[in-house]
C-alpha cells in the first residue's frame, strides 16, 4: 500500500523519508513541489496529487506535510488518517511534532515508523501497544541507551496483541481508578460586514484519559446527541448501540485516546461568540486610508474570551501602516501585505481597539472591496454547541459506585473518580 514516506518542511526540505517496500526516488515529491507552488497557500494544497506512476497523498501537520507515496489506488481517507495518526504519535511519544524534536529523536522516529507499517500495510497505531514495543524517550533511559548500546524496542510481544482487544493491554492495575473527557469544539464561521453569519459550522472532539483497572466497559450518553453529525469513533465503540440508542458504548484503551469527532453544521445552533465592529476606508485619488477595528465579546455569553489575535491580507495598493492598538501588539508585513494583531484576553469594560492610518499606493485604482478579517480566540468552560453529558456508567470487575460525574467545561469537560 505505502511504498514511502516524506517529511517536508515548510521550506520546501526534505529532512527525512522512510521506505518499505522499494526505495522512491525524492524526485517524486517534485509533483508536490509544483502543486504547493500553484495553491499558492499551504493549506490549499491538494491532499492527492497523480503522478505518471504515483499517487502523492499528503496532510499538513505543525508546519509539516507528511507526503505517502503510493502505486497503486487505495482509499485515500484510509491514507489521510494513517499520516494524521502518525502525526499524533508523534506528539504523544515527544510532547510536541516538530522538526527539530523529530530530528533530536530520529531513532525512535524510525522504530516507530517500522513498527506502524508491516510492509506497507498498517500494524500497530495504537499508542499503549507502541509503548510496550518501543518505550518513550526518557533522559534516562537515552543515558543508558549510549553506555550499553541497547535500543528503545521492548523485547516481549505487547499483550494487547495477543487478545480480542488489540487496543488494551491486559493485565492493567491502578490504585485510583479515574477517568477524564474533554470535550473540544472549534468554531469555523463566515459572517458578513451587517453582522448576519453567512456559514457557521462546529468541529469538535471527545479526548479522554482513562486509567481505570481490569478491563472495564464504559456507557456515555448525551442529552441532546441529535445535534451531532458526521460523527467518526475510535474503533471501540460499538458503533451499532450508537445507530439504535445514541449510547457510546465502549471498552476504552489504557491511558489517552481520542474516543470520538463530530460536527455541528445547523447554522441556527451556532452561536458566534464574539463580534467586529470595523472601518476600512480607501479614498479615490488620495495616498492615506483609514483602518478602525474594534472586537468584543457577545453581552449574553458570560465568559472570557481569551488568545485573540486578528490575521488582515491588505491590498496590494498599501505600503505602510501606521496603528495604535489599546493592547497587545501589532504587526504589518509590508512585502506579503499580512496584518496580525495579537490582542490577548478580551476586557469586556475596556474593548480592544486598533485604529490609524493606511498609506497607500500614490495613483493606483480603489480596491473593489475591503479585505476579509480572520479572527481567532479561545473560551474555556464554554461548548458552545450546548453538548451536555446525560451520564457515565461503568461495568467490570469490583469498581465502587461513582462518585459523581463533575462537568465543568473546556470546552466541556467532565471526569470520574471511583
Amino acid at each position: 500500500m505505502i511504498h514511502s514516506l516524506f517529511l517536508i518542511n515548510s521550506s520546501g526540505d526534505i529532512f527525512l523519508e522512510k521506505h518499505w517496500k522499494s526505495v522512491v526516488s525524492r524526485s517524486v515529491c517534485d509533483y508536490f513541489f509544483e502543486a504547493q507552488e500553484n495553491a499558492g497557500e499551504f493549506e490549499n494544497v491538494p491532499p492527492v496529487i497523480p503522478t505518471p506512476h504515483h499517487y502523492l497523498i499528503s496532510v499538513y501537520r505543525e508546519k509539516m506535510f507528511f507526503v505517502a507515496v503510493i502505486q497503486t489506488e487505495v482509499p485515500p481517507l484510509f491514507v489521510i488518517e494513517f499520516l494524521h495518526r502518525v502525526s499524533e504519535t508523534f506528539q504523544d511519544y515527544f510532547g510536541e511534532c516538530s522538526e527539530a524534536v523529530i530530528k533530536d529523536n530520529v531513532v525512535i522516529v524510525y522504530e516507530l515508523l517500522e513498527e506502524m507499517l508491516d510492509n506497507g500495510f498498517p500494524l500497530a497505531t495504537e499508542s499503549n501497544i507502541l509503548k510496550e514495543l518501543i518505550k518513550p524517550p526518557t533522559i534516562l533511559r537515552s543515558v543508558v541507551n549510549t553506555i550499553t548500546g541497547s535500543s528503545n524496542v521492548g523485547e516481549t510481544l505487547p499483550t494487547g496483541q495477543l487478545s480480542n482487544i488489540p487496543w488494551r493491554r491486559a493485565g492493567v492495575r491502578y490504585t485510583n481508578n479515574e477517568a477524564y473527557f474533554d470535550v473540544v469544539e472549534e468554531i469555523d464561521a463566515i459572517i458578513d460586514k451587517a453582522g448576519s453569519t453567512v456559514f457557521a459550522e462546529i468541529q469538535g472532539v471527545v479526548d479522554a484519559c482513562v486509567k481505570l483497572s481490569g478491563m472495564p466497559d464504559l456507557t456515555l450518553s448525551f442529552m441532546n446527541p441529535r445535534l451531532l453529525d458526521d460523527v467518526s469513533f475510535h474503533p471501540c465503540v460499538r458503533y451499532k448501540r450508537w445507530e439504535s440508542e445514541r449510547v457510546l458504548s465502549f471498552i476504552p484503551p489504557d491511558g489517552n485516546f481520542r474516543l470520538m469527532s463530530y460536527r455541528v453544521s445547523s447554522q441556527n445552533l451556532v452561536a458566534i461568540p464574539v463580534y467586529v465592529k470595523h472601518n476600512i476606508s480607501f479614498k479615490e485619488g488620495s495616498s492615506l486610508g483609514r483602518f478602525d477595528v474594534i472586537i468584543g465579546p457577545k453581552q449574553n455569553m458570560g465568559k472570557t474570551v481569551e488568545g485573540v489575535s486578528l490575521t488582515v491580507h491588505m491590498p496590494k495598493v498599501v505600503l505602510n501602516m501606521n496603528l495604535g492598538p489599546s493592547q497587545g501588539t501589532y504587526n504589518f508585513d509590508p512585502v506579503a501585505k499580512i496584518l496580525t494583531w495579537d490582542v490577548g484576553k478580551i476586557n469586556p469594560q475596556k474593548l480592544p481597539n486598533l485604529k490609524g492610518s493606511l498609506s497607500l499606493q500614490s495613483g493606483a485604482p480603489k480596491p473593489d472591496e475591503n479585505p476579509s478579517l480572520n479572527i481567532q480566540f479561545k473560551i474555556q468552560q464554554l461548548a458552545i454547541s450546548g453538548l451536555k453529558v446525560n451520564r457515565l456508567d461503568m461495568y467490570g470487575e469490583r469498581y465502587k459506585p461513582f462518585k459523581g460525574v463533575k462537568y465543568v467545561t473546556k470546552a466541556g469537560k467532565f471526569q470520574v473518580r471511583t
